[in-house]
């Protein structure tokens, strides 16, 4: 298969799950597709950010290698919302070395106050805070003010995420 011609070919569901099976847990393919992730054209990154999530979403051992990578893509000012966003659903279920805390949750709480993120970006990063917070509990403080500042100027999706990882913070 010559992944970027497969990418390039359509942009529907059904293609993006024939690119995550055939990369299945395949080391040497992932890289293929992170390489399109990053080095190529805004359509080829478009299109990779979707299977690259899911792929890691089945097969997260495979970000490791890449992780320094696809987290430096982040701080690209020309970065795509399409990046951006899939590299934030990867975070959610993804193991993040500890040495990377920081600057995840450094994103992650930029992506939240930013008025003008988009909302999954925003919604993504709150799940992603909310395991962090797991780790360093100092920061369920600071991400429930940020939180309740928010909400009244939302979407439903964050709104709806915010609502339950409250919840869930009130518990513990």
């Amino acid at each position: 298969m010559k992944l970027r011609d497969e990418l390039l070919k359509e942009h529907t569901k059904e293609n993006c799950m024939r690119i995550v099976h055939w990369i299945g847990d395949s080391a040497e393919r992932f890289a293929q597709l992170v390489d399109l992730f990053i080095n190529e054209e805004y359509r080829v990154v478009q299109r990779a950010a979707w299977p690259l999530s899911y792929v890691l979403q089945d097969h997260p051992e495979l970000a490791k290698k890449h992780l320094p990578v696809l987290l430096d893509n982040l701080d690209n000012p020309a970065v795509g919302s399409a990046a951006k966003r899939n590299t934030i659903r990867a975070l959610q279920t993804v193991p993040i070395p500890e040495k990377y805390h920081g600057v995840v949750m450094n994103h992650c709480f930029n992506y939240i106050s930013s008025p003008t993120e988009k909302p999954a970006v925003k919604a993504f990063s709150l799940t992603v805070l909310e395991n962090l917070s797991n780790i360093y509990p100092d920061i369920k403080g600071e991400l429930k003010m940020i939180i309740e500042d928010a909400m009244p100027n939302e979407t439903a999706a964050f709104i709806s995420r915010a609502k339950k990882i409250l919840a869930r913070m009130s518990k513990k």
